[in-house]
């Protein structure tokens, strides 16, 4: 009976063990009544309080209902510049405000599942550092709500590294160029000037820049409402509001874009095939767009 107990207790643990690895992109921490400007202050004091820097803000599709908040942290900052292939993505997490019916539900990027994702097999490497910032940021973020509930879906830890929606779509390791340039200060410098003209319909977010490194993050918020997030957003699920704005990664002398058909995959994991063909062009739209930021010259929409 001892026996047939062990073997129990062993088989339960090892189940555990295994669905104790799926993790989720985002975790929600409150649901409470309020304005989005309201709470997006109580979000700002306790990102600041914490010692994070918030970054930049902006409304996804223009929509008065959502918020978005960009932020880092300097102990994040020099970790993920430390991995070449374009790590700096990883500087940058964001907290979504989604409004409905008088009510502002908050919720953050999940940190370890976004670091595994886009650090890939240089996670492990620096795990502490990343595990003390996940764990300072969820403190942080109980002043805000309790509840650090995950959701939108969930993909093992172990596959993240390499993950990809399907067989034959692309991975973190397939990159768009979306342009090239003489020096990393002319690239700089078009894609600042394109921004400040809002080519594109585009807006600014966010930008990082990590001075005598040559690499620039910009969070770049989609705006057009024929082809941008008005388009795409409401198809795909408002909830995930943390997973914009879309970026653009400047290293050296080339602008880079991660794939959309990686990129909106994995911070929608659990959209369905039928709900991905509605929105077909937005990759295609996306590319286009960032791409026309990197272009010198006519700065015109």
């Amino acid at each position: 009976m001892k026996h047939l107990v062990l073997v129990f207790s062993l088989f339960i643990t090892f189940q555990t063990t295994l669905t104790g690895q799926d993790l989720a992109p985002y975790i929600q921490v409150a649901d409470i009544q309020g304005s989005v400007a309201g709470v997006s202050q109580q979000v700002n004091d306790a990102l600041n309080d914490a010692g994070f820097e918030v970054l930049g803000t902006y409304q996804p599709a223009g929509r008065q209902a959502l918020k978005v908040i960009a932020f880092t942290r300097n102990d994040l900052k020099n970790t993920t510049i430390r991995v070449a292939d374009r790590g700096a993505l990883g500087a940058v997490l964001k907290v979504g405000l989604v409004s409905n019916n008088g009510r502002v539900t908050v919720s953050y990027t999940n940190p370890e599942y976004l670091h595994r994702a886009y650090l890939r097999e240089a996670y492990a490497a620096h795990e502490a550092s990343l595990v003390k910032f996940a764990r300072d940021l969820k403190v942080a973020m109980g002043r805000v709500g309790p509840d650090a509930t995950p959701f939108g879906g969930a993909i093992d830890a172990d596959k993240l590294g390499n993950y990809h929606y399907k067989i034959m779509m692309p991975y973190f390791t397939d990159p768009v160029t979306l342009g090239t340039f003489s020096s990393f200060e002319q690239g700089l410098s078009v894609i600042e000037a394109n921004l400040k003209a809002r080519k594109g319909h585009t807006v600014e977010v966010y930008k990082l820049v990590f001075p005598g490194r040559e690499v620039a993050v910009f969070g770049v918020g989609l705006m057009s409402p024929e082809d941008g997030e008005a388009h795409f957003l409401s198809k795909i699920g408002e909830a995930h509001a943390a997973a914009l704005p879309y970026e653009i990664i400047l290293q050296g002398t080339e602008a880079t874009m991660l794939h959309g058909k990686y990129r909106i995959a994995l911070h929608w994991p659990d959209l369905t095939m039928g709900t991905f063909m509605k929105i077909m062009s937005t990759p295609g739209d996306i590319e286009d767009t960032l791409e026309g930021l990197c272009a010198p010259g006519n700065t015109s929409l």
